[in-house]
């Protein structure tokens, strides 16, 4: 093993115990204080391998509808850059292992068209054995919709190259060249809360995340480095945004726990308090 590739892997092992790298994932992804992710399964109120730093309440809040994002201004450029095709399952995830909400296929249009093609045919069509309770009047309202959105996407930090390269200067080429072929990226995305019967913003909140690619600095050094290094191999862009987005959840389910309704005197929607003048 060459010196070079010696040094890269301690510095690489020097950020691993510092916190900064999670080992095995291609990079860095941070969201405030900590790495989170969407991961495991869930079933019913039941869940398994939820990243530990999930929110989570003791009973559910209502019948949720997610937006699926595919109508949105930021959907099509965002999965060309990032490769990511959707970002709505990982969402439904997380709320179903959170058990703060009971998720309806409504929100999904894909989803929602296909379950109603199914169901009509399976009504109407004569071919399904009697009894098979098919009537109408089973389906389950959505008491709240929540509305993913994208605000910053991979934009470019910098900031740990520039750290790691005034810290080395020009003391060590190949550890400067590592430096500054470092490339962070930054996501902040909102979830929007509705209340579907009156059209109230229920809640609103912001997750952000960053994440490293060390694919691109370690290129620099030839394929020997890339390869005894393959545990910090490229960390995909959507990383950061999925990462966000479970920050966003985290931060929404915190100020759901505390909810106070707001009330206006005189009712909602009845002329305010604000008045003009004649």
């Amino acid at each position: 093993m060459s010196k070079t590739t010696l040094k890269l892997a301690a510095l690489a092992a020097s950020l691993a115990l510092a916190g900064c790298v999670t080992p095995g994932s291609g990079g860095i992804v941070s969201t405030g204080n900590n790495a989170t992710a969407a991961t495991g399964a869930a079933a019913g109120a039941s869940s398994v391998n939820a990243n530990s730093s999930l929110e989570r309440c003791s009973e559910p809040l209502g019948t949720l509808a997610v937006d699926d994002g595919r109508g949105k201004e930021w959907y099509a450029s965002f999965g060309r850059e990032t490769q990511v095709t959707t970002i709505e399952p990982l969402i439904r995830l997380a709320v179903q292992q959170s058990n703060c909400f009971v998720i309806t296929s409504i929100g999904n249009a894909r989803t929602e068209s296909k379950i109603s093609g199914i169901t009509d045919k399976q009504r109407n069509s004569g071919e399904f054995r009697a009894g098979s309770n098919q009537q109408k009047g089973q389906r389950v309202a959505a008491d709240y919709y929540l509305e993913p959105a994208i605000i910053i996407d991979n934009e470019s930090t910098g900031g740990l190259a520039a750290g790691l390269g005034g810290l080395l200067g020009g003391r060590n080429r190949n550890l400067a060249v590592l430096a500054g072929s470092l490339e962070s990226k930054a996501s902040v995305v909102t979830l929007t809360m509705f209340d579907i019967r009156s059209g109230v913003q229920i809640a609103i909140s912001e997750g952000n995340s960053t994440a490293t690619n060390w694919g691109a600095a370690l290129g620099a050094f030839g394929p020997s480095a890339g390869g005894t290094l393959g545990g910090f191999s490229r960390t995909p862009a959507g990383k950061a945004t999925v990462a966000a987005f479970t920050d966003a959840y985290n931060n929404m389910v915190i100020s759901l726990r505390n909810y106070k309704a707001q009330e206006v005197k005189g009712g909602l929607g009845r002329g305010g308090q604000l008045k003009v003048g004649n």
